[in-house]
């Protein structure tokens, strides 16, 4: 495999917040870089990439942009300095040679710490020269870092990952008439180095018994105290409508407010959200979660039930006005969760406890959805309430369900 020297591995794209406001000018060394070649394309590519990632960050998310930049910027590297070809000449072949570049990189790509792209030098933005693309997870003691380097291997995820970024950046080019076909879609499927998984997965949720511990405690902190009437309401919501923490908080698009809680003609309650990939659904309401939601509007000081258009925020900061953002609301969920865990492990050890120190916030929205399946509501249904694309995603839910029976019945067979 070619080696590349350092000085000429060049980061690409800097964080959103600064590739909005991007001019080259400002980037004199990156401008070089890509005008001081023969071949035309370099600037090109470097502006639809660009022009993706503007996308990305705009119409996805952040965190989005910063995963998609990685796998972007690694090929088009690959693309300048290793295949020395435009990316609109490759074919499924060589999609495949860079899947295998992936696989093993040379050692002048990999560094072993997250470095910033560019720094700040006399008034102009730098390459970094500790920047690589790729990163090798290892502890700092390392003897030999370049024997260490020989051994990187990126993750089944790390992998489909890439893939998944590629694909939607061809995608994008070919809707913008910039490209003819998806060669990463064709090659994906021929990609040596994925491992196929029929492994069972474990869904991350908490037991009927640990989530009646969470449920307990929080309920508990609420009756000692008004402020952590908002702490049930969370831990409530999460679980029973199926929530991602997300859309709880107040975000530049949205503010989530009291009025998307509505009541039909057949006076079947329902709540308006604002999810992944821009789409506002209407999830069920079920009967049992009104009283949660009423002692929580009564703790702020509001009527008993929302009323159409109201606009009071829907979980309010502690201090300030608006919304809570979905750090705070984390940090809320995760000390019921440090009570819960406390309490659990007193009374029944920390082996059965476990799992709520493990916890996470989206773990209430995993084990509302299992207990829906195991108490035998439509998929459809549920599918739709939890905001799935296709039932498929929801059916990975049930196969757990599934899996249970399936060791259940496995218990009864007999050596002799």
């Amino acid at each position: 495999m070619t080696a590349i020297k350092n000085e000429t591995l060049t980061p690409l794209f800097p964080t959103y917040v600064e590739l909005c406001e991007m001019s080259l000018d400002e980037y004199p060394k990156l401008a070089k870089f890509l005008t001081s070649t023969k071949e035309s394309y370099w600037l090109e590519h470097w502006h639809w990439g660009k022009s993706f990632l503007e996308y990305t960050g705009r119409n996805k998310s952040v965190h989005t942009y910063d995963r998609f930049r990685t796998d972007i910027e690694r090929f088009i590297l690959w693309c300048f300095l290793i295949k020395k070809t435009p990316l609109t000449e490759l074919r499924k072949t060589d999609i495949l040679e860079f899947a295998d570049f992936c696989w093993q990189p040379p050692i002048t790509w990999i560094g072993f710490n997250n470095h910033e792209r560019f720094i700040i030098e006399n008034a102009y933005f730098v390459p970094n020269t500790l920047w690589r693309p790729y990163k090798l997870q290892a502890p700092k003691s390392q003897i030999n870092k370049e024997i260490d380097k020989k051994k990187y291997r990126p993750s089944q995820q790390t992998l489909t990952s890439t893939f998944t970024a590629l694909i939607v950046f061809y995608n994008y080019l070919m809707s913008e008439e910039l490209c003819l076909g998806n060669p990463v879609q064709i090659a994906k499927k021929d990609c040596k180095h994925f491992i196929t998984d029929t492994q069972v997965k474990e869904v991350k949720r908490l037991t009927s018994v640990q989530w009646q511990y969470m449920l307990d405690i929080a309920t508990e902190m609420a009756d000692e105290s008004a402020l952590h009437e908002r702490n049930l309401f969370i831990i409530a919501a999460l679980k029973t409508l199926f929530l991602r923490i997300s859309e709880l908080s107040e975000r530049p698009a949205w503010s989530p407010t009291m009025g998307h809680f509505w009541q039909d003609d057949d006076e079947n309650w329902w709540l308006k959200i604002y999810g992944k990939g821009r789409k506002l659904r209407d999830t069920t309401v079920p009967t049992d979660f009104m009283p949660f939601l009423e002692r929580y509007r009564l703790s702020r000081g509001l009527s008993c039930l929302p009323y159409g258009g109201e606009n009071t925020v829907l979980v309010e900061k502690i201090r300030g006005q608006g919304g809570m953002t979905t750090r705070h609301l984390r940090r809320l969920v995760q000390e019921t969760f440090d009570h819960a865990y406390q309490r659990m492990k007193e009374a029944e050890g920390e082996k059965r406890a476990l799992k709520l120190k493990e916890a996470s916030s989206h773990w209430l929205r995993h084990t509302g959805a299992s207990m829906e399946i195991e108490r035998g509501r439509a998929l459809k249904d549920l599918s739709e309430d939890l905001g799935h694309a296709s039932m498929a995603t929801t059916d990975t839910v049930y196969v757990q369900t599934e899996n249970k029976k399936r060791a259940e019945s496995g218990k009864k067979r007999s050596v002799v």
